[in-house]
Parts: C-alpha cells; sequence; structure tokens
C-alpha cells in the first residue's frame, strides 16, 4: 500500500477501526524494557573507576534521565502530528526530505534494533552462565532471540500479553532486588550527599563521558513510536506512555546504582560489566549471586521481546511506501509483519558471532544519536516553517527542552567521532550506504515510486 499523499487518518502503519491495538498500559511496557537492557547492568563499573563520588555518579543518571525526558517531549509533539509507526523513518521524512527517512529507515533495519538485540543477547549469554556453568553464552544467546521472534510472529495480541506480563516480571525482580539490597546489604563506606569536592568531579571529562554510557542506557524512550499506528488513540496515548516509562526507568535507574554502590566495594566494581551480579553476591552470598543473574535474564527477555516487536515496523511501513521492499510489508494471518521479523532476526544472529560489547556498543551510537539529533531539530524546524500545521500535542519546555538535549547529543556525537573514529565511520558508511539504496529504489520505481507524505 503506498502511502497516503493527503496525510489523513487512513495512514498505512495505522490499524483499521475494529483492529487489534495497543494499549497505553502495554506502550509504556515497552517503554519500559526496551530501555531496562544491558546497559544499567554495566555502565557503573565504567563510571566508578573515575568518578569516586556516590553523589555524582547518581547525579549522572538523573541528568541522563533529564535529557531523555527532553527527548521525550519532542518526539511526543512530532508523534501526535504524524501518527503513523516506524518512528525516524516516518518523523525525517515528514520534517525534511523521504531520503532523510530511508536513511533513518536502513540504519534502524539494519543495526539500530538488530545489534542492540545481540547486545541484550549477549548479556543473557553471560548472566545465563551463573544459572547454567556449562551452557555455552552464545547458544543461549542465539536461543533467546529465536525463542522471542517465535513469540512475535503470533501477532499483536499475543506479543502485547507476552511484553506485559514480561515487563511486569522484570519491575517487580527489580524492585525485590533493590529492598534486598537496602534492607540485608552490608553498607558501604559511600555516601551519596553532596560534598564540595563533587562539584570537580561534576566538572571533569570523565562526568562527560560518563553521560555517553548512561544515555545509552537511557536509550529506547522513543520505543512507543515506532508502533503508533497499532496505538489506540496514539495523539494523547503516545505521550503518555513515553513519559510515564521514563520517569519509571529514571527511579529505577537511580535507585539500581545507588543499591550497587551501596552493597559493593567500588573496588570490585571498577571496570566490571557484570555489577549486578557482584552486588548480588555480596548481599544474598554466592548462590544468591546466581539467582540474581536469572532474574537479570528474565528481566533481559522483555527486552529482547520489545526490539524484536517494534524494530521489524520500520521494514514494515518501508515496505508499504516503496516498491521493492513491498515483500517486509506482508502480514501473517495472525497481523504479524512475518517476512520484517525474519529479516531482523537474521541479522541479529549474524552479529551475535561480533562478541563484542563495546565494538558493537560504538557502531550503532553515532548513527541512533545522528537520527535523533536531527529528528528534535525537526520540532524547531517545523515549527519555524510549517506553524500551521496541527499539534494535538506541543513540546513541553520549547525551545528549551530541545536545545538541552541537541547540546547533550551534539556532545556525544564528538566524543564518538574523536575517540572511537573507526567505528563512527563504519556508522556513517550504513547512512551512505542507505541514500545510494534509496537513488536505486527510487530510479527503479520512476517518478509514480511511492513515498511517505511530507504533508
Amino acid at each position: 500500500m503506498a502511502a497516503s499523499e493527503t496525510g489523513s487518518a487512513a495512514l498505512p502503519g495505522r490499524l483499521p477501526a475494529g483492529g487489534s491495538s495497543v494499549s497505553v498500559l502495554v506502550a509504556t511496557a515497552i517503554v519500559v524494557a526496551d530501555m531496562v537492557g544491558v546497559g544499567v547492568f554495566t555502565s557503573l563499573g565504567f563510571q566508578v573507576k573515575d568518578i569516586p563520588s556516590g553523589f555524582s555518579i547518581l547525579l549522572l543518571w538523573v541528568v541522563g534521565g533529564v535529557v531523555a525526558l527532553c527527548g521525550v517531549f519532542a518526539y511526543s509533539e512530532l508523534g501526535a502530528m504524524f501518527p503513523r509507526s516506524s518512528g525516524e523513518y516516518n518523523f525525517l521524512s515528514r520534517a525534511y526530505h523521504p531520503a532523510f527517512g530511508f536513511v533513518a529507515g536502513w540504519v534502524s533495519a539494519t543495526i539500530g534494533f538488530a545489534a542492540p538485540v545481540a547486545l541484550a543477547a549477549m548479556a543473557f549469554g553471560e548472566y545465563g552462565k551463573s544459572v547454567l556453568p556449562d551452557a555455552p553464552p552464545l547458544a543461549l544467546a542465539v536461543g533467546v532471540v529465536w525463542l522471542v521472534s517465535l513469540v512475535q510472529l503470533g501477532g499483536v495480541k499475543h506479543s502485547s500479553t507476552f511484553q506485559l506480563i514480561a515487563t511486569i516480571l522484570k519491575v517487580v525482580l527489580i524492585v525485590a532486588f533493590l529492598v534486598a539490597g537496602f534492607v540485608i546489604g552490608t553498607p558501604q563506606p559511600v555516601t551519596f550527599t553532596p560534598s564540595v569536592s563533587d562539584f570537580a568531579h561534576i566538572a571533569s571529562a570523565p562526568f562527560a563521558i560518563g553521560l555517553v554510557f548512561v544515555m545509552y542506557s537511557f536509550s529506547g524512550w522513543n520505543a512507543a513510536t515506532y508502533i503508533i499506528g497499532e496505538m489506540r488513540d496514539p495523539e494523547q496515548n503516545l505521550p503518555r506512555a513515553m513519559l510515564a516509562g521514563t520517569l519509571i526507568v529514571l527511579v529505577l535507574y537511580v535507585a539500581l546504582n545507588a543499591v550497587f554502590l551501596h552493597t559493593a566495594p567500588s573496588g570490585e566494581l571498577a571496570g566490571q560489566l557484570d555489577v549486578a551480579r557482584i552486588s548480588g553476591t555480596h548481599i544474598f552470598g554466592e548462590f544468591g549471586g546466581r539467582i540474581v543473574g536469572a532474574m537479570i535474564c528474565i528481566g533481559l527477555i522483555s527486552s529482547i521481546s520489545a526490539m524484536m516487536w517494534i524494530g521489524p515496523r520500520v521494514m514494515m511501513t518501508m515496505g508499504e511506501d516503496i516498491p521493492s521492499l513491498r515483500i517486509f510489508a506482508r502480514k501473517s494471518t495472525q497481523g504479524a509483519p512475518a517476512w520484517a521479523i525474519l529479516f531482523q532476526l537474521a541479522i541479529a544472529s549474524l552479529m551475535l558471532f561480533t562478541r563484542s560489547f563495546e565494538a558493537v556498543l560504538d557502531f550503532i551510537q553515532f548513527s541512533l544519536l545522528f537520527c535523533s539529533f536531527f529528528t528534535v531539530l525537526g520540532v524547531i524546524k517545523l515549527r519555524i516553517t510549517r506553524p500551521d500545521l496541527p499539534r494535538p500535542y506541543r513540546a513541553w519546555g520549547y525551545p528549551v527542552t530541545p536545545v538541552v538535549f541537541l547540546l547533550v547529543t551534539g556532545f556525544m556525537m564528538y566524543y564518538l567521532l574523536t575517540e572511537r573514529p573507526v567505528q563512527s565511520f563504519l556508522g556513517v558508511l550504513i547512512m551512505i550506504s542507505g541514500l545510494v539504496i534509496y537513488a536505486v529504489f527510487r530510479k527503479r520505481a520512476g517518478r509514480g515510486a511511492a513515498s511517505p507524505s511530507r504533508e
């Protein structure tokens, strides 16, 4: 189906009246599940090496949450204006040009979701060793991705039920871990009250660099924008889901890092990826560490499920617009974009063999930041160039909140370009390849090619 050129309610990616749809509760669960993945359980080990202050580290996570909220306000305005599934593919096409939207869609389809799925699966395999010492981590990682994909192939109804149960279970387990940490954990000599020395830590380079890892942990606050077309009353429920989900995660992240620092010596946490297991061992003993590993594995299942749900919707929507990709717009009898799901599954499975957490993280970060930067900038652009467009939701704190997001995101891109030039260059190549492929598809389709409406 070609994209509507009138911007009417019959846009592709929107479910017909009476069809299965996603409630605001499920959409919030998707946001929480997508955000609370591998990042929060790994970032602290890198931060505590250079920031020996409990207050400064918690403030780092608060700052990351505030920046994420600034992004939520901007994306909510665009999502309410253009309620169509696919996130940046839809927004950049409307705000700039269909070619820019295609580049964002290409990034999402190739690395934007498949790589985080692989990263979460890698963490699942590593934490799974604490439960099944003899199980190969790679086999566990591949197995969980394939299992979750089968659920997604069952359609929106089954996906919604599975996602809601898995996310609620994740949050309950995290809260139980937090309570146990503060109640029975042995306190470490760390303070969370501010001191004069904290000003030096906050103004230091390690604090700014630590924000890069923190913002990766907060990535996923925009998850609901990829399934706008499947949501009930998206103009109202999209902002609600993203705001509620981000606030929940902000509280969980600050509390989790406080428990990690409260229960485990900083020397043991420094430079380690599995900080949650280390903390759990200090709380419950060696056997308790295995229990914590199992709980984290359960939590990662919901993250993988969320990304295997929303990621294929990008390729599905691109298939509705571009004849050469029409196969990915096809849905099964259960309403699932089967070919798009299988496509993302294949890429994620290949990425699992990369076996390098930091390299894959750097590889995806620059491209995703680039697309997010220009999406938020698009809010400002449209306010200036198209003030007449209906805006069911207007970004709170405009223009301060989008500018804050742009400044922090711009710094992160600069950091990645200077500190990880090779990985960032590979991300740029992915975007350039998207432009080339778009040109080929457009030439093949001719002047009659369908493209996302910019009206």
